[in-house]
């Protein structure tokens, strides 16, 4: 199978999730049920479940000289991201999530600093410039500083590189910077924060989608959870239903494993629908476990589940 390379840029954070019954109002304590640390970051769960899905992966990020930064190495030597540009630091300690489960429907709250990751320079994203020119996509979220995101959408477009951006989490974002996405993937919240829409009904996401369009956007691929995803551009208009995998266990990573399914397709040349259906696949199967990266699914795993649908 012919594919190009892709490169993401973003961060690595250790996820410790909490199993909770309910969330914990402001000076109160509730009983956890359980307790787990793993690997997590959007970016990082985007290149392990790309690498996973058979794509040569490049991450570009910093993590601390420290025990989570080494968690970090073991992770894509496991997965097979590639990690000639993922630099260290002393200065600061590796990112980290705290993960709130709401134990019996799966859903979650999460709260993340970026930690290191924010300690990557210009020159570091520049010493990336051959790696991207080559790359099938760039991709990047939001959970870096502004600056860093906007600056490498910048260097991928001024290669001609096609631009994907995870507006996650959701803020405020100029048409200036949506302009240099060529994807953008937003969920129900982030769509609504960018475009004051609410996203209740397909016809609410395809209103959402055309404002991003009219901000400078090219393509929006809106996920919607448990009923799928909306694909919008110049040309298209159409909803992807979601697959079914088995009982949702834990949300959590869901759209990561989306947006490193999208980002696959994209580089082994499908289009944007059959992209965004093969992320949905890739979603399906990974909010069938717990954890982040180690639920993202095998490329054998979707290929079974989408010969079934």
């Amino acid at each position: 199978m012919s594919r190009r390379p892709i490169t993401i840029m973003g961060i690595f954070a250790i996820d410790l999730a909490f199993p909770v019954k309910r969330l914990p109002t402001w000076g109160e304590t509730v009983p956890g049920s359980g307790f787990a640390l793993g690997p997590g970051g959007k970016g990082s769960n985007q290149a392990v479940a790309a690498a996973r899905l058979g794509g040569e992966v490049h991450f570009l990020t910093k993590v601390g000289a420290d025990m989570f930064g080494e968690i970090a190495r073991r992770t894509y030597i496991e997965a097979g991201v590639g990690t000639s540009f993922m630099s260290e630091t002393k200065e600061y300690a590796t990112g980290a999530a705290a993960i709130i489960l709401d134990e019996k429907t799966g859903e979650n709250a999460i709260i993340v600093t970026p930690g290191a990751a924010n300690a990557l320079t210009f020159a570091e994203i520049d010493q990336a410039r051959n790696q991207i020119a080559s790359s099938a996509c760039f991709m990047t979220q939001l959970e870096l500083s502004m600056r860093l995101v906007q600056y490498g959408l910048q260097v991928a477009r001024s290669l001609n590189v096609p631009t994907i951006l995870n507006p996650a989490p959701a803020c405020e974002c100029t048409d200036a910077f949506l302009s240099l996405c060529d994807f953008i993937t937003p969920n129900e919240i982030e769509a609504e924060a960018l475009t004051g829409f609410s996203v209740a009904s397909l016809d609410q996401a395809e209103r959402a989608a055309d404002a991003l369009m009219q901000r400078g956007v090219g393509n929006v691929v809106l996920t919607l959870g448990s009923r799928g995803a909306f694909v919008k551009n110049a040309q298209i208009a159409q909803h992807i239903p979601a697959f079914e995998a088995g009982p949702v266990v834990e949300t959590t990573g869901a759209g990561d494993a989306f947006n490193g399914g999208l980002a696959v397709a994209l580089s082994e040349g499908m289009n944007i629908v059959e992209a965004t259906r093969f992320g949905c696949a890739v979603a399906g199967i990974s909010v069938t476990r717990r954890g982040t990266a180690p639920s993202m699914p095998m490329r054998t795993e979707v290929d079974e589940l989408m010969s079934k649908v």
